[in-house]
């Protein structure tokens, strides 16, 4: 992996940033120049990090990887021999993406591993189970609508940048001592696991007196409960599983939320259409 900052820019803008870029982080790292029709700056991801990344995400046999501005394809290929996942390495840079290859077939994993050539902002995503990315921060939140709109339990892990508002779930701080970028020689990699959407009003026919409402901000949520047992809890998802604090745990299926036995809301709660029973 490496740190993408020119990935999908055009025409002269796309020439003006990526100047930018090289003269801002020329003097502070060992910058690579690749030219696809301008030079683009990349700085490699330590292997020390790759690992974190991919641990930290729990990566196994059963993932799809998609890793975003993907460079010498090294965390594909590691997630790959290491870890057994399949993956999807995505880079601007057709000489990048040819040697990614190239290295794929010489660690023996050329047929667990892709590498396009191809804009990150057009490529689909949906396949992915992880998906890592070394990304700047604007890039980061120009992709979290997307992120947030994939399949609920999909894991996103970032190198160094963060999603601005959206908190991460864990978080490692990595020594680096061969990292090529900053002064400090440590890493921070984040992780995120896409929430399933709860926010709205929720109805029960085990509950007919109650109505159940969430107000949602990515994976936090307020839930309220008015009617005839009035109360407010405060939630926390990890993908489709909800955590709420005196009110249980449930799971989100679609447009079913299912609340465990021990909980006061237990059972089956559906998004509301219209007015709950005995509303």
């Amino acid at each position: 992996m490496t740190l993408s900052v020119c990935n999908t820019m055009q025409g002269t803008n796309r020439f003006f940033f990526r100047a930018c870029c090289f003269l801002l982080l020329w003097p502070t790292a060992e910058i690579f120049a690749q030219t696809v029709d301008l030079d683009v700056p990349f700085v490699t991801t330590p292997q020390s990090v790759s690992e974190a990344m991919l641990t930290i995400a729990a990566v196994g046999k059963q993932d799809f990887l998609i890793d975003l501005g993907s460079g010498d394809g090294r965390i594909v290929i590691l997630a790959a021999k290491k870890f057994g996942a399949r993956g999807l390495g995505v880079e601007i840079d057709p000489q990048l993406v040819a040697a990614s290859r190239t290295n794929a077939k010489q660690a023996g994993v050329a047929n667990r591993s892709e590498f396009r050539t191809q804009d990150l902002f057009k490529t689909d995503l949906t396949r992915a189970s992880v998906i890592t990315m070394y990304l700047l921060p604007d890039v980061n939140i120009a992709l979290r609508p997307k992120l947030l709109a994939l399949k609920p339990g999909t894991r996103i892990v970032s190198h160094d940048w963060d999603m601005g508002d959206w908190l991460p779930d864990a978080e490692l701080r990595v020594p680096a001592p061969e990292k090529k970028l900053g002064l400090d020689r440590t890493s921070r990699v984040m992780l995120w696991t896409v929430p399933a959407v709860v926010d709205g009003r929720w109805c029960s026919r085990a509950h007919p007196a109650l109505t159940l409402a969430f107000t949602q901000k990515y994976q936090r949520a307020d839930g309220e409960v008015t009617g005839l047992h009035a109360f407010k809890f405060a939630a926390r998802l990890n993908g489709a599983h909800l955590l709420a604090t005196g009110a249980g745990e449930a799971h989100l299926g679609g447009s079913r939320l299912v609340f465990n036995a021990a909980s006061p809301l237990a059972g089956t709660w559906r998004r509301a259409t219209g007015a709950c029973a005995g509303k």
